[in-house]
């Protein structure tokens, strides 16, 4: 890649400039002439690598120091621009790039010709004008901004492990514990409990299924890091006074489906946030899915794109924080904190009054959307809306703000705001919303083509204005940036009761699991506040990725050696190159850079980009921008009716969309899929949590409908278990994974099936309390010794744990508690609905019919929903109270003998009631109405458990006859 003779530096993307006035090529090495041009070259010595990159050749410092000052003039690029290294991406090449395609389309390939042609012309003038303008900077000027460069090339994050006095001693308690369990194990399988041999056998299976869910949870955790980010070097990086911006644009996509399920004034909410978010306005779009296809979703539209008008500059001029009306407005907060101007007070109230006018309004729109027309709907041209039928209709596009001309109040430019609603046909599957976030790829592809992307939820809001300020810092730093696919935020929710009674915050999660993960290869992508590389969606390899010997690629994962290319047609070359484990990118960003100009556009060749993107010109050569961007030759008046094309319901058909590219299909939960998928091509990604939560959401606090988002999640693992995707043997040949990261989304695919084992395990303690037998033989003081080791490694890991993560006990808690109460219920539904869904093609959806919730504030925590998930837990409830009322009857008619037998059974089933304490609160509500229903079928399942395990008595040893035939005589004497 040459622009006027001078190479690029390959760790930048920028040119590499000249070392003299005589207009001799800077060169860093001259042992293998690796193009790196001064100001990366001054960096890595900063940091101390005084190698070369490539040949670890040592640096000339004599001729450092002599072209130090030459460089600034004669390479004026860098003067402008040192630091200014903002992530570029080489042209591509498709997995059969290697056979030249002369056959390809004629027009497609002169349209790449002129394309280059224009872009070439573009950089060269674009090159002369800033040399004439640096000529005319004094040499007095030239040396005062020489620190200036110097500050803005400073990293723009920065890692802080957690401090060894925390992380040291968890591992050795981890490695303690791991030993402990191993001695454990030994003694409970050398140890059967002979007269109850089938309880001993069940227990010991359930422990060592219990560890193994141990390890998979706690080795990704080994190296948690926190994160620091510099937005004021950001800022002085890319935004220099009195030149154009340089931060990177960014496209928003936030998804709808249901108007009456997702309230039309929540994604306004969501949508006002976005469009005032701390961001030059030219650099955001934002796009709108409506998979619902739904007239009241895009009048609602129209009417927040109105009101955006006046809501955004008055945030932007009091730095309202956060920039979702909804919220601001309804937080108890002292707002006149901080603000001095004098104005604030009365255009607040004025504003307040404004949202309140805009609330009147879509709440008009809601309740005249109640009962739809006959006809269907109408819009205001008397035409009939296209997307009455939701399964039936064309695909319709309008742009709301943005360069149509709109400006707010006080004339300036607002955000783009685009509605997309792809087209619905029967008899294609459209696979909901993974399809709908690919349908706005390439909406946003050809309409603004921003190198990034951020997708919310339609309830998520923006809550920390600075958010992609944030992401920039580490998608935008040179160092840092060349391998990052995504930058992940936690997910932090409003509403939640102060107890968090069913661990809706995911605090473990969020503030454990995704530090010890962001340590390894980076925090799994978990479906809503992430920050996309747009290159990485798209298929590609990072940049920076070494290149696989083809000594190594030439076999398959199935270690088969396979046919020489030549023999194979193009189509089975094709089709086998994606299915390669070791190659499994797409596209490889190193390997075109080996090509001159005449054999690059040969590899850009219509016939093999349009099997992998589809049949659009434009996408696809929106695809070859280096930093995003239109392209020069595309023609506005045409651009609406390429969107409309690329977001057909047949565009997809024979292509890679959903398989290797975009949001892969396969699976109701497509965010892990997706950050798998990534990963293996080795990709990383990034965990920010700064100090005010990027973004904010609203989650189910009721029981019913948390169990059923349990249920879900738990789904889709189960589903990406029994594809080919698995993390057990899905991408092993590259070696692009690491074995950590591995081990965490293994974890993350087998986790539903701890509930088979949880349900016995849970269902032990009752049985033992029927029939007098127990599970663990009469302890000897070896044994006394390793139980007690078991559970004082078990407080201590977690007492350490808490320590490093700076989570409460509180929320420890009640994680493990709906670990249990999730595993016993939703996660044994998914088990099976999984199973039958993925080899029987039977797909069983468990109805929720929703009871009145009583009125005040957390309402809709004691809302009850009727639902067969919640029957499994409240038979183990009763059947474990059942259990500890015959076992406290038995030891009364047997003597003060029988008491030390029962405190082991009873502190067993204690357990398992005390972590279902919230369940049981939940079943009961504010108003003790549980359904009739769930008490009837518990009630009968506990009671014909209870008979089978007294009357048969199964799994345990008989009677002697003789002995039943001695006490007979007995009786009768």
């Amino acid at each position: 890649m040459m622009e006027s003779g001078v190479p690029i530096c390959n760790i930048c993307g920028e040119q590499v400039g000249l070392a003299n006035t005589n207009g001799e090529v800077f060169v860093a090495c001259h042992e293998c002439n690796y193009p790196v041009c001064k100001t990366c070259i001054d960096y890595e010595i900063k940091e101390g690598r005084n190698a070369c990159l490539r040949c670890a050749t040592p640096y000339d410092e004599n001729e450092q120091e002599s072209t130090n000052h030459a460089i600034v003039a004669s390479h004026p690029d860098t003067a402008q621009d040192a630091g200014v290294h903002a992530r570029t991406v080489s042209f591509v090449s498709t997995v059969d790039s290697e056979y030249h395609d002369d056959t390809g389309n004629p027009i497609w390939k002169n349209r790449v010709e002129s394309w280059k042609e224009k872009k070439n012309k573009k950089k060269k003038n674009q090159s002369k004008a800033v040399v004439q303008e640096a000529a005319e900077v004094p040499p007095e000027q030239q040396m005062e901004e020489k620190p200036q460069l110097a500050d803005a090339a400073e990293p723009l994050s920065r890692i802080i492990p957690v401090p060894k006095s925390q992380i040291t001693p968890y591992r050795i308690v981890i490695i303690v514990r791991l030993i402990v369990l191993c001695l454990f194990f030994h003694y409970r399988v050398t140890h059967p409990v002979e007269s109850a041999y089938p309880l001993w056998f069940i227990s010991v299976f359930c422990e060592i299924w219990f560890a193994f869910s141990w390890v998979l949870d706690q080795f990704p955790k080994w190296s948690p890091i926190n994160r620091e980010t510099y937005l004021d070097r950001l800022s002085a990086r890319y935004e220099r006074e009195g030149e154009p911006c340089q931060l990177a644009p960014v496209d928003f996509f936030v998804s709808t489906v249901d108007p009456m399920k997702e309230p039309p004034l929540i994604t306004a909410n969501t949508v006002l946030s976005i469009l005032a978010v701390d961001y030059p306005v030219e650099k955001v779009s934002c796009y709108v899915s409506d998979d619902g296809g739904s007239m009241l979703t895009f009048e609602s539209l129209a009417e927040t794109s109105d009101f955006a008008r006046k809501w955004v500059p008055f945030c932007k001029k009091f730095s309202i924080e956060p920039r979702a009306p909804e919220f601001y407005f309804t937080q108890k907060f002292d707002y006149l904190k901080d603000k001095v101007q004098p104005s604030f007070v009365k255009e607040r109230r004025a504003m307040k009054r404004e949202y309140e006018e805009y609330k009147v309004r879509v709440n008009a729109l809601v309740a005249k959307a109640q009962k739809t027309p006959e006809d269907g709907w109408t819009m205001a041209d008397g035409t009939p809306w296209p997307g009455n039928n939701s399964r039936d209709h064309p695909g319709m596009i309008q742009v709301f703000l943005g360069h149509s001309g709109v400006h707010d109040i006080e004339g300036n430019e607002l955000p783009r705001l685009v509605y997309v609603s792809r087209e619905k046909r029967p008899g294609y599957q459209h696979h909901k919303k993974a399809g709908a976030e690919n349908a706005l790829i390439r909406v946003s592809a050809v309409l603004t083509n921003a190198p990034y992307i951020l997708n919310l939820d339609c309830d998520h809001y923006v809550n920390n204005s600075k958010a992609i300020r944030e992401a920039m810092c580490f998608l935008m730093d040179p160092q840092v940036g060349r391998d990052v696919c995504y930058v992940q935020f936690p997910q932090r929710f409003d509403g939640i009761d102060k107890s968090d009674r069913y661990a809706n915050r995911n605090i473990v999660f969020f503030d454990v699991n995704m530090k010890g993960l962001d340590g390894i290869q980076g925090p799994v992508y978990v479906g809503t506040g992430t920050v996309f590389n747009r290159q990485a969606l798209y298929g590609y390899s990072p940049s920076n990725l070494p290149t696989i010997h083809k000594s190594s690629s030439s076999f398959s994962c199935c270690c088969r050696r396979k046919k020489p290319a030549k023999e194979k047609d193009l189509t089975e070359v094709y089709r086998e190159a994606k299915r390669e484990d070791l190659n499994s990118a797409i596209f490889n960003l190193r390997e075109i850079e080996n090509y001159d100009d005449h054999e690059r556009s040969l590899l850009i060749s219509q016939m093999s980009f349009e099997k992998t993107f589809g049949m659009s010109s434009v996408f696809i050569e929106s695809t070859l921008m280096e930093n995003g961007g239109v392209p020069d030759s595309a023609n506005p008046s045409t651009l609406i009716r390429e969107a409309i094309h690329v977001i057909g319901c047949g565009y997809e058909e024979k292509t890679a969309w959903g398989k290797e590219i975009g949001w892969i299909y396969g699976s109701v939960t497509e965010d892990i899929l997706t950050g798998f998928k990534m990963q293996c091509r080795g990709w990383r990604s990034i965990y920010c949590m700064p100090l005010r939560p990027a973004f904010k959401g609203s989650a189910p606090i009721n029981l019913s409908d948390r169990l059923h988002q349990v249920l879900r999640w738990a789904l889709g693992s189960v589903e990406i278990f029994l594809s080919r995707h698995c993390p057990l043997w899905y991408g092993f040949g590259g070696g692009r994974l690491k074995w950590l990261q591995r081990l965490a989304y293994t974890n993350t695919i087998v986790y539903p099936f701890t509930s088979l084992p949880l349900i016995a395990y849970c269902i032990l303690p009752a049985v033992c309390l029927l029939t007098g037998k127990f599970i663990i033989p009469t302890l000897s003081n070896i044994a006394s010794i390793l139980f007690l080791g078991l559970f004082l490694s078990i407080i201590v890991t977690s007492v350490l744990e808490l320590r490093w993560s700076g989570i409460g006990i509180e929320d420890w808690w009640r994680n493990e508690q709906f670990w249990v109460i999730g595993g016993v219920s939703a996660h044994l539904f998914a088990v099976f609905q999984g199973f039958l869904k993925m080899l029987a093609g039977i797909d069983t959806n468990f109805t929720v019919t929703a009871k009145a919730a009583d009125d005040g504030e957390f309402a809709d925590l004691y809302l009850f929903k009727w639902t067969t998930v919640l029957i499994p837990p409240t038979t183990i409830l009763i059947v474990n109270l059942v259990g500890v009322v015959a076992g406290f009857s038995d030891a009364l008619n047997k003597g003060y003998e029988a008491w030390g037998p029962l405190f082991g059974k009873v502190f067993f089933s204690f357990w398992v009631i005390l972590h279902l304490y919230p369940f049981l609160k939940g079943l009961m509500g504010r108003q003790n109405r549980t359904p009739t229903i769930v008490v009837l079928w518990s009630v009968l399942l506990a009671s014909v458990f209870s008979l089978v395990w007294v009357k048969i008595n199964p799994f345990v040893s008989k009677d002697d006859p003789s002995a039943m035939v001695q006490n007979c005589i007995d009786m009768d004497c």
